[in-house]
């Protein structure tokens, strides 16, 4: 019984860390996951690099990107940072 009481703060501060930062973490990363695999032609998107275009072509690992000047980079798709603007309206 004492062996528990003094395991009590390890295991409390254990669930404290997995509800405040490892739970929060886990569904941000599936929630880019989702993101990163729903990429469309036509979406605006912004990379993690700060550049803004226009989805031109999806491949398994790789985005095209159109530039404003109409130049095309291609991008591995886990550079695509967030989704500005939907082709499906989302």
């Amino acid at each position: 019984m004492e062996t528990l009481i003094g395991l009590s703060p390890f295991i409390l501060m254990f669930v404290l860390f997995y509800f405040l930062l490892i739970r929060p973490n886990q569904k941000r990363q599936k929630a880019v996951q989702n993101m990163q695999s729903s990429l469309q032609k036509g979406d605006k998107i912004v990379t993690i690099g700060g550049l803004h275009g226009i989805v031109d072509a999806i491949d398994d690992g790789k985005v095209v990107i159109k530039c404003g000047d109409g130049s095309r980079l291609t991008y591995d798709r886990a550079a695509v940072r967030d989704v500005v603007e939907s082709v499906g309206g989302n």
